[in-house]
């Protein structure tokens, strides 16, 4: 089927999540890889928990925390795990860098193309509304978006099929006939299984999940976006 549409993961895919790293190396010498990393793994282990856990009666969802708050929390948690004193000012500075994350360079170039090409482009990300919309206008991509999908309405974070349903619902559209990509390998496969046709961007060369599944297609860059969508010369040949 002719794929109509591309979603991007938002935190690790369109906005480098790592580029944090830079202050909290100035604000803790020696340890701001560290922080970086932990905090990461941290902050969606907990959507992870928070989606899927509930008590006896309670609904899915039941625990809920918007994305910034897990974040904040993934923070903190990091800093105590590396035994670093984090001050009230130095979270402050460190959130206020996550709030306007580094774009990888290629993107832009990438967003205007399939503008260019009039395909359908969107987000569809774990990070709440605010969050997004600082992050996208800080990028300067606001214009280069068509939507902008937070599972916040949702209520649970991906992998949980309520959350990837948001994309097909709002573009009306198959899951099929979208394009979703990820950076995420986990990502990439939680989309395949609710049935997106997928793009795994492996810019790390990091090995394959290990769960005999893989993404439709895996590219190094996000250009890869580009030989799949309508307009490439790939798809004109075929």
């Amino acid at each position: 089927m002719k794929l109509r549409a591309v979603l991007f993961d938002a935190y690790g895919t369109l906005f480098d999540v790592h580029s944090v790293a830079l202050l909290a190396e100035q604000l803790f010498p020696g340890q701001g890889e560290r922080l970086s990393l932990l905090w990461r793994e941290k902050q969606i282990e907990y959507t992870r928990l928070v989606t899927m856990s509930a008590g006896p009666g309670e609904a899915g969802g039941a625990h809920y925390q918007p994305f910034w708050d897990l974040t904040r929390s993934g923070l903190r948690y990091a800093a105590q795990r590396l035994q670093l004193t984090l001050t009230v000012g130095a979270e402050d500075r460190l959130m206020n860098e996550y709030r306007h994350l580094s774009a990888f360079p290629e993107n832009r170039e990438v967003l205007v193309e399939l503008k260019r090409r009039g395909v359908a482009t969107g987000i569809l990300s774990n990070g709440d509304p605010h969050m997004l919309d600082v992050a996208v206008k800080s990028a300067g991509f606001a214009d280069l978006l068509r939507h902008v999908i937070s599972v916040h309405p949702a209520r649970r974070y991906k992998t949980d099929p309520a959350a990837y349903a948001l994309g097909p619902a709002t573009l009306r559209l198959q899951a099929r006939e979208i394009l979703f990509v990820s950076s995420n390998c986990w990502d990439a496969i939680g989309a395949t299984w609710f049935g997106y046709t997928t793009l795994w961007v492996n810019r790390a060369g990091a090995p394959l999940e290990q769960l005999a599944t893989e993404p439709t297609h895996t590219g190094t860059s996000l250009r890869d976006v580009l030989a799949l969508m309508p307009g490439s010369a790939r798809n004109a040949a075929t």
